[in-house]
């Protein structure tokens, strides 16, 4: 085993990948002479050269087409956007081409790719920086939507989407770049689409993804001290949704409260919920609970804030009133 921060697992995870198959490229702003926005590219102009490691023009529209295209003849491109707010000017490219192709074609093309970069709110950095586009993706057939919570999930996972012959859509967190966490320093991977418990419980179940993982498991922590077991579940993956794991967890615990760095309408504890009443609604013994960001644009002041992101205090109070207490 060894310690590395979650932008080394990013870094390990495509360099080792590019090692191993000469079809793969990393393009992006800033990923090459800069080592990228956030180090996660340290090193790997130096191992791989230009052509494989690509530093773009600030025109995500443009690198983004580019990078279909290339899928679609033999390459396997990674694109990296600073942050997943600027996707949104290449979201025709994902949308309607990336995650197209493949059933437009009649399987004829795929479209080997992955799009990743640092996903919702990382403080103070206003509202146009600070989106959960996770449901956006997700609801669109074609893409798969992965969004780790630690180093080792990130590694693992981010290999087997660049191994994926599907668009992957793949976001991290700039909060979570300096996170630390003991990783095998034998090659592993990790199946899309599985999700993962991070704590067993008796009492009530937690489901949540993405770095509010630490909410989650915070509050599981605070549960404990007055005798309540909640079973965390990171999903890991938002599309395809691990259901059987949550659904198996509700069986046993007969509770469920929701936790997503979203807003509130159409999110994805939306569908985990109905999913939830359609399959396990007879063991249920409370309303499922869902906590997310407040309906309405992340604030730029520190207490606006603080007020608008969700707390650990606030899944120990919805998890109490799941238990009638």
């Amino acid at each position: 085993m060894k310690e590395v921060q979650f932008r080394q697992a990013v870094c390990e995870a495509m360099s080792e990948e590019m090692r191993r198959d000469s079809s793969i490229f990393l393009i992006g702003e800033e990923v090459a002479n800069y080592n990228g926005a956030y180090k996660a590219s340290k090193g790997m102009l130096d191992e791989f050269g230009p052509k494989r490691v690509i530093d773009s023009p600030i025109a995500e529209s443009g690198f983004s087409g580019i990078s279909v295209g290339a899928a679609m003849n033999g390459c396997r491109p990674i694109v990296e956007y600073m942050t997943f707010n600027f996707s949104l000017v290449a979201i025709d490219q994902i949308i309607n081409n990336a995650a197209k192709i493949y059933q437009m074609s009649g399987g004829q093309w795929n479209v080997p790719i992955v799009f990743r970069g640092p996903t919702g709110s990382a403080g103070q950095l206003g509202a146009t920086h600070s989106q959960a586009f996770e449901s956006w993706f997700a609801n669109c057939p074609g893409l798969k939507v992965i969004v780790p919570s630690n180093p080792y999930d990130a590694k693992g996972l981010l290999k087997s989407a660049i191994r994926d012959n599907d668009p992957v859509i793949f976001m991290e967190s700039e909060q979570m770049y300096g996170d630390k966490m003991e990783i095998p320093e034998d090659e592993y991977l990790l199946p899309i689409g599985v999700a993962d418990i991070k704590k067993e419980g008796s009492d009530v179940t937690i489901v949540s993804f993405g770095k509010i993982m630490k909410v989650a498991l915070q509050a599981a922590e605070e549960l404990e001290k007055e005798n309540i077991h909640a079973e965390v579940i990171d999903l890991r993956t938002i599309r395809p949704l691990d259901y059987d794991t949550i659904i198996t967890s509700v069986k046993k615990t007969n509770r469920l409260v929701l936790l997503i760095e979203e807003w509130p309408f159409a999110s994805i504890a939306g569908e985990i919920a109905y999913m939830i009443q359609q399959k396990a609604f007879d063991y249920l013994d409370a309303p499922i609970k869902r906590i997310t960001t407040a309906d309405t644009s992340a604030p730029y002041s520190a207490p606006l804030f603080n007020e608008w992101y969700p707390k650990a205090s606030e899944v120990v109070k919805a998890v109490k009133k799941s238990l009638y207490k």
